[in-house]
């Protein structure tokens, strides 16, 4: 199993945190984000790992470079942000015969995903990937999903004003060998698509589903980032 580390984006709605440092590498509980995925990764088993980067990419880099699993990592640069989309189709030739987990590195995500794994080889014979779930308390922030009764995704509605209930996309996705030829190979290369907008419509009906009951938060906001340190704080606290 391989694994694609989104991290490439410019991180603006967590500014002024972002204006000297990427999301994936912001502090949480006094440890970077990526270094908390990268444990996770390799604790799975994962053989290889792509990290995309544009903003701040040298300090992502230079992370890699002193990190202990930098032999099974490949970090791609992009010149020009490509959407979490566009970076698979760009770089097919890294995942496309072999199954891939695909990961938001700005999320926090205290899951081990063995479960999620579990259940994506568990899924129903139609379905060719698998999406982590989890319960919103801002669900018109949120791609939120509605369920057919096996658990495979039959709807998706991208941060609509009223959605129809809080259960939402991780963004994690665990995509089958075979995967791009079946359903993303018409994607032009070095283009910009995001995986949500252009790419979850093309699934459903084929999207197994996996909820988590941990904590899994997007980090992408000062009001999200400091409740979640807050947090952690709490627990960490010595009695």
């Amino acid at each position: 199993m391989k694994a694609i580390l989104l991290a490439a984006g410019l991180g603006t709605r967590l500014k002024p945190l972002t204006n000297t440092i990427p999301k994936c590498l912001v502090p949480i509980n006094g440890k970077p984000l990526l270094a908390y995925w990268l444990e996770k990764l390799d604790k799975l088993g994962v053989s290889d790992i792509l990290i995309n980067v544009h903003y701040f990419a040298e300090q992502v880099e230079e992370f890699v470079s002193k990190s202990e699993y930098r032999n099974k990592i490949t970090i791609v640069r992009e010149k020009k942000l490509l959407g979490t989309g566009g970076t698979l189709i760009s770089n097919k030739e890294f995942w496309h015969c072999s199954p891939t987990m695909v990961i938001h590195a700005d999320n926090y995500c205290e899951d081990t995903l063995t479960n999620f794994v579990e259940a994506h080889s568990k899924r129903p014979k139609k379905c060719d990937a698998t999406l982590l779930l989890f319960e919103s308390a801002t669900p018109s922030a949120c791609g939120i999903v509605e369920l057919d009764s096996d658990g495979s995704i039959q709807r998706f509605h991208e941060k609509v004003s009223n959605p129809p209930s809080n259960l939402a996309s991780g963004a994690l996705f665990l995509f089958s060998e075979g995967v791009y030829e079946k359903y993303f190979s018409h994607f032009k290369q070095e283009s910009f698509y995001e995986i949500s907008l252009d790419m979850v419509p093309l699934l459903l009906g084929s999207l197994y589903s996996y909820k988590t009951h941990l904590r899994y938060i997007d980090i992408g906001t000062p009001q999200a980032y400091n409740k979640l340190q807050t947090e952690l704080l709490a627990i960490n606290k010595p009695a």
